[in-house]
């Protein structure tokens, strides 16, 4: 998995050389070490029968423009790169950068839907606000909802995708990417991967069609940029930057920097947090006080685990671990799923895809791990007397407000 083929003429790189270079081939040809960050929302052009050309042509085909930019919503150089490298780190022939991961989820299921494709069957669980988007049919698709072995039995002629997310938000629960892919057939199959990143697994090279990632977590990494991207093939590809031109769910260059950047160091982050967090499951394993951990066999740095206790008042005893939504940052975050990212689901299906209301989910940063683990065993003690407790995690009426996974 870590060798990348630059193709017939070039040698293969490892992972972690494609992460730093990716994108990048051409600066010392422009006499520059860093990328630039272009800025510009539009560009001059003098020659306008020849700007009309080309606008037609990304109209009719959806390709990247030929020569000097037109218009933000077109194209940006400095997402491009970011785009060329993630393609070129999960191994497909594209990819599409968006404002966020739901903004691509969107862009993916309107492309779909565009050639009349509007059914899709997805597996639970997926990240709450995913599985929102699903459900309620926001965007005129019917989801039917299914474990792995029915798959193949979900598939109608209307539909136009397989929806999976492995390890899973925010269970971590695995599944067989390439046995589901075979069950797809002709359907793409498209995999949520983002917290395993390319470092631990890639989809497409298990037959996945489409891979997506929430850009917001492990490759910006320092939680401070927000984007979306989907890899696959230069085809979809094309579909996805006119529903992007058109719909105007654009990264912002600032942010496609800030990914680009991210991407460097992704390979050493995650398995530096992984390794963290591989000793953190082995402790949680044998405390009295948990009552489950559940951990992926491909590793990495998402931990979720049950208490026996109250899981509001680990949420409140916290002091060096952030209590904060998202995830895949440099710093441990550790969030209530029931009460944030998948509170917009609704508490049956919640349950029965496996998110208890005493599960916790603990993103594993780059801090010491005897620092984390005397600030989370001492969290996970009972809290002195008086300490106020957080709101219960029973469903309140009305709608809940969306949140971050």
């Amino acid at each position: 998995m870590d060798a990348m083929d630059l193709g017939p003429s070039a040698t293969p790189r490892a992972l972690a050389t494609e992460a730093v270079h990716a994108g990048r081939e051409d600066l010392a040809g422009l006499g520059l070490h860093a990328p630039p960050i272009d800025l510009s929302t539009t560009y001059p052009s003098y020659d306008a029968r020849a700007e009309a050309a080309r606008i037609d042509e990304f109209a009719t085909t959806g390709a990247r423009l030929d020569g000097p930019p037109v218009y933000a919503r077109l194209d940006n150089p400095t997402v491009a790169r970011f785009e060329e490298a993630l393609a070129r780190l999960e191994g497909t022939e594209a990819a599409v950068a968006f404002a966020s991961g739901m903004a691509a989820l969107t862009a993916v299921l309107l492309a779909r839907a565009s050639q009349g494709l509007r059914h899709v069957v997805a597996v639970r669980p997926l990240y709450g606000c995913s599985d929102h988007l699903l459900d309620a049919g926001l965007l005129g698709t019917e989801v039917t909802w299914t474990d792995p072995a029915g798959v193949a039995e979900a598939i109608r002629p209307d539909t136009g995708l397989v929806m999976v997310e492995s390890p899973a938000n925010p269970t971590l629960a695995e599944a067989d990417i390439r046995a589901l892919a075979h069950s797809c057939g002709s359907v793409p199959l498209l995999v949520d991967n983002t917290f395993a990143t390319p470092v631990l697994q890639r989809p497409a090279e298990q037959g996945a069609r489409i891979v997506l990632h929430s850009a917001t977590k492990y490759l910006g990494g320092h939680g401070d940029v927000m984007g979306g991207v989907v890899a696959c093939d230069e085809e979809f590809a094309r579909t996805l930057r006119q529903v992007r031109f058109a719909t105007g769910g654009v990264l912002h260059p600032l942010a496609g920097y800030l990914l680009l950047r991210g991407l460097a160091t992704l390979p050493v982050r995650v398995r530096a947090a992984s390794t963290t967090a591989a000793e953190l499951v082995r402790r949680l394993a044998t405390d009295p006080r948990i009552a489950r951990v559940h951990y992926p066999r491909i590793g990495g740095a998402m931990i979720a685990f049950e208490v026996y206790g109250e899981p509001h008042d680990v949420i409140a005893g916290v002091r060096l671990i952030t209590p904060a939504v998202s995830l895949g940052s440099v710093d441990t975050l550790i969030q209530h799923p029931a009460s944030i990212s998948h509170r917009i689901v609704a508490e049956g299906d919640r349950r029965s895809a496996g998110v208890s209301d005493r599960l916790l989910r603990m993103s594993v940063g780059l801090e010491d791990v005897e620092d984390l683990w005397r600030d989370l065993t001492r969290a996970l003690s009972a809290p002195p007397a008086g300490t106020p407790r957080a709101a219960g995690s029973g469903r309140p009426g009305g709608v809940p407000r969306p949140a971050g996974r």
